[in-house]
């Protein structure tokens, strides 16, 4: 079952695309990079095989319309990480106000940051996390406080991005790994490293949702 959503929590009013099979085993909250949202051709791609894997899936746009027509100019509000990791909290709890299955955080880009603000900020509602090509550091001091298991998914040939994510492992406390995904740059366009991709990530939602 798919169904465009609405959750408003405290003046905030957020826009989703909820999809939940029947037998969901977990459910996959997906944190947006820098400019994208819930329709996002490829965050819906990976969504798709996610949910083909026995997962639900939860693509919300951590921006209000508002928000999003002002970022779309003005590119303030994309790399308010800490922001977008307290909507990501919101999202998280009406998730769990529904369910009583495990979550998973599925972030890209400045995305991967929220979802590991968030994680440390309410251990609670999270049980996995998977950065793909994300801005770990950008979670700065809150990467030690992350108890959920981590899993940095980076391009080989995403130079800049590795390095930070290897820095950000480092100081990390919590069972972290990370995958370098070889010949593949920062989006993951190269043919068939997108596949790899939700490959690693499902078998990593498998291993701490189920």
């Amino acid at each position: 079952m798919s169904e465009s959503i609405t959750i408003e929590s405290s003046g905030v009013r957020l826009l989703g695309e909820y999809t939940h099979p029947e037998t969901a085993r977990g459910i996959i909250l997906f944190a947006h990079g820098s400019g994208s949202g819930r329709l996002s051709p490829r965050n819906n791609w990976v969504a798709q095989k996610f949910n083909d894997a026995g997962f639900s899936t939860l693509l919300v746009d951590l921006l209000t319309e508002p928000e999003a027509v002002r970022d779309s100019i003005t590119m303030e509000y994309r790399f308010e990480v800490a922001l977008l990791a307290k909507r990501m909290q919101i999202a998280a709890v009406w998730l769990r106000e529904k369910h009583a299955l495990k979550i998973g955080y599925y972030g890209s880009s400045t995305g991967a940051s929220a979802a590991l603000i968030a994680a440390a900020e309410k251990p609670e509602l999270v049980s996995a996390i998977v950065s793909r090509g994300g801005r770990a550091d950008l979670a700065g001091n809150s990467l030690p406080r992350v108890k959920a298991p981590t899993l940095l998914i980076v391009g080989s040939l995403d130079h800049e991005v590795l390095e930070l994510n290897k820095k950000a492992q480092a100081i990390m406390t919590a069972e972290t790994k990370l995958e370098i995904v070889k010949d593949a740059t920062h989006l993951f366009e190269e043919p068939g490293r997108l596949e790899e991709v939700a490959k690693l990530s499902i078998d990593w939602f498998k291993k701490y949702l189920v």
